[in-house]
Formats: structure tokens, sequence, C-alpha cells
């Protein structure tokens, strides 16, 4: 067993594999941190580039694409870790050691499951990037939003968060995760398939009691996007129907009905605003969100009673009380430091 297993899930990316793995590499190996690529069914040249270019790191082939969620579940299934961590194909590494922070961190704080480092824009070093930033929260509706990122406005990087900060979730793009958690709270549910998986993750860790946090000492930098792109209309319906799944899954009883019945109104809202924009694809994704979601609260039943009974954090701390729509789109709170906290 070593002490860190970095694993990345790689899909059809040779390309990014070639250009960011080595950094990696170079800025993370010693003698008990272990670097793998979990290849999801490539069809590429992908297992050809690691055989020849990286021969210090292992190659987990799976048989398919199982999605982000399945495919580090079962990569993660064949490695024997202290801790995981999980690493998008599409971040670069600069900062020597820069395991170290989140490492010492962890071994010292028993009670904290999961951490993230501070991640940043690729190419656009000065800006936090989207997917994780500063560390992320989710608002009283159930929309998630970070430190360096609200909405669609991300800020640029000052220092302004370079405190470590308990947080509701950090990113899938680098999430140092202890493994036998990862495990007990069920690891990422397979049925997302991609996108809010880790929120998701999070949150039940969360529920049994664990902390998260943001040590921005550990820096990362993100390209990101390079699966599915904002707007694209496949990972509207993922992010619409596994929003509400993660909702259904996590809310506590006392405020599940109200919550569930204002986001239906959001979407729908949502939904008529594509109509109205002639945005036909986005409109019909948003539409089989909803459908898929109805279609799968059935199987969710009985996997909601198992996350509800292992609640030990307080309902009060599930969400912030606060709406991030209410925040930016009225309020024109466009930084996470102006939110009315």
């Amino acid at each position: 067993m070593c002490k860190l297993a970095i694993v990345i899930l790689n899909w059809n990316g040779s390309d990014m594999l070639q250009r960011y793995l080595p950094s990696v590499v170079r800025c993370s190996l010693r003698d008990d941190i272990r670097v793998f690529v979990a290849d999801n069914g490539s069809t590429d040249n992908s297992l050809r580039v690691m055989a020849r270019e990286f021969p210090e790191v292992k190659t987990i082939p799976l048989s398919r694409n199982y999605g982000f969620a399945e495919g580090y579940n079962r990569a993660l299934q064949t490695i024997q870790a202290q801790y995981y961590m999980l690493l998008n194909s599409d971040v670069e590494i600069r900062q020597p050691r820069w395991l170290e922070p989140m490492l010492q961190y962890m071994d010292t704080h028993k009670d904290v499951a999961a951490c993230q480092p501070k991640l940043l824009k690729l190419g656009e070093e000065q800006t936090f990037e989207y997917a994780g930033a500063a560390g992320g929260y989710i608002d009283r509706w159930g929309y998630p939003y970070c430190r360096g990122r609200v909405m669609q406005t991300v800020e640029d990087d000052y220092g302004q968060y370079d405190d470590i900060a308990l947080v509701h979730w950090t990113t899938g793009a680098a999430m140092m995760v202890r493994s036998d958690i990862y495990w007990k709270a069920g690891g990422l549910d397979p049925k997302f398939f991609a996108h809010m998986e880790e929120i998701d993750l999070c949150w039940r860790m969360r529920i049994m009691g664990y902390k998260l946090v943001c040590i921005p000492q550990s820096t990362a930098y993100h390209l990101g996007g390079a699966t599915l792109r904002q707007g694209d209309p496949y990972k509207t319906r993922l992010n619409f129907r596994n929003n509400r799944l993660m909702l259904y899954k996590n809310l506590p009883d006392s405020t599940m009905k109200q919550i569930m019945t204002v986001r239906l109104m959001l979407d729908l809202a949502v939904l008529l605003q594509y109509v109205m924009k002639a945005d036909w694809a986005n409109a019909r994704a948003v539409w089989l969100a909803l459908r898929e979601y109805y279609k799968m609260k059935a199987y969710y039943k009985s996997v909601r009673r198992q996350i509800q009974a292992q609640r030990l954090m307080s309902e009060m701390t599930d969400t912030t009380s606060i709406s991030i729509l209410w925040q930016y789109y009225v309020k024109k709170h466009r930084s996470f430091q102006q939110i009315d906290k």
C-alpha cells in the first residue's frame, strides 16, 4: 500500500497526457506516492503513448468508457492507498512538492475527508478556474458556487482566498480523499456518469460528519472544458438531471419538499428562457433532464433512506442560507467576497 495514489482518468486524451502528465510526474513522485492512469476504453493511441513515454506510470485499462464516476470507481478498486488524488488529465502542476501542504493537513486533521488545492486557469494564470476555484459551496436552492467563481463570473486571484477554508465540496479536477471514507460513503455515483458527481460525494461525506477543506498553499492549473464545453446540450442535460438527483438524495426531510418545489419552478423558467431564445437543443436537454430525473427517482428512494440513516451533520449546514441567483442577478454581487454571508 502506498500513502497516496494519484489517479488520472483518460478517454481519448493522448495529446493531453503528453502535454500535462510529465508535470504531474515531475512534481509528485516520491517513494510513497504513485501515479496511475486509468484508461476509459480509449480508441486513440493513449495506451501506446503510456507504454512508450511513461513507463514509470501504471496504466489501468478499462474495457469501455464508463464515464467519470464509474470509471474512477472501477480504477480505484484496484489500488491500495491511504489517500486517493483524483486528477483531471488536463491539469498541469508547476509547484514542486505541491502535495505536501495537503498531505500534512490531512495527516493532522483526521476529521477531514477530502481537500483540494487552489485551482487556477491554465493559460490565464491569474484567474481562478471555473470548476473548483478555491473551494465550493451549495446555496439554499442547490446551486453550486465557489470562492473565486459566482455563477458565470470567474475572479482574478490576488491572494484573497489564500486562507485554508471549510467548504461544502472539493473539485473533482483535483480532489485528495481518504480511501476508506471514499468507499464508506459509497464512492462516486455511477448513474450520474459525469457532472455533479463529486459534489454529491462530498455532500454524502459531510452528512456522515466529515469536513472538507481547500488548502490554497497547494496550487494546480486546470485547462477545463476538455470533454464538454459550456453550452453543450449534453452537458446541460447531465447538469440539470444530476443536480436534481443530488438534491433528492441528500437534502434533509425538513427542507426537501420546499426546495424541490422551488427548483422545479426555476428549472422550468430556464427551459422557457431557452425556448424564447430559440435554443431548441438546450431546451430539449432541460426537458430530457427533468423526464430522466422522474424516471430515476424510484430507484433513489432506497438510496436516500440509506444516506439519511448515516446523518451526523446538522441539517442547518447542508446548504448555505443565501440564494446565489438573488445575490448575482438582483444584488449584482459578482465575487464571493461581496456575497452576504
